[in-house]
């Protein structure tokens, strides 16, 4: 299978660390709403009630920086370089206007996701601080980043 091939096949939406997470939040109580086209971004998982978008990101597509999961690939180096900067500046933009909309932004990387489906301590901690993020009454940052 060329390269071409298989990036082809990765999934946009249900991956398995997005549903994760959305298991996670439901099982904690949480009520969203998933892949909302009228947002900017088209978030994977929005929280009405607490007006806050959850991007599940995963490490290549966004280009996790210092990411254990991260990897350029080697062939046609610069068509990659130019779509991951292409990915982030359109994050960064989407984050932007989620803000003007009043919407706070958690960006959830998948490798968190995965240490926290192999240790329930780093489930445990992650789901608090989402929790914590959540209730927030004061001005948030623009943007959490797990």
């Amino acid at each position: 299978m060329t390269r071409s091939e298989n990036m082809a096949r990765v999934k946009g939406k249900d991956t398995k660390p997005e549903l994760y997470v959305r298991k996670l939040l439901r099982s904690a109580g949480y009520g969203y709403r998933i892949h909302c086209d009228w947002l900017p971004g088209k978030p994977d998982i929005y929280l009405p009630k607490y007006k806050t978008a959850i991007f599940v990101h995963g490490c290549f597509w966004h280009a996790h920086e210092n990411c254990r999961m991260f990897r350029l690939p080697q062939s046609n180096t610069k068509y990659w370089i130019e779509k991951l900067k292409k990915n982030t500046e359109r994050d960064a933009k989407n984050r932007t206007e989620l803000l003007k909309l009043g919407i706070k932004t958690i960006i959830i990387w998948g490798c968190t996701v995965k240490d926290m489906m192999k240790h329930d301590l780093k489930q445990i901690i992650e789901m608090e601080t989402i929790s914590e993020i959540l209730e927030q009454v004061e001005e948030p940052p623009d943007v959490y980043e797990l």
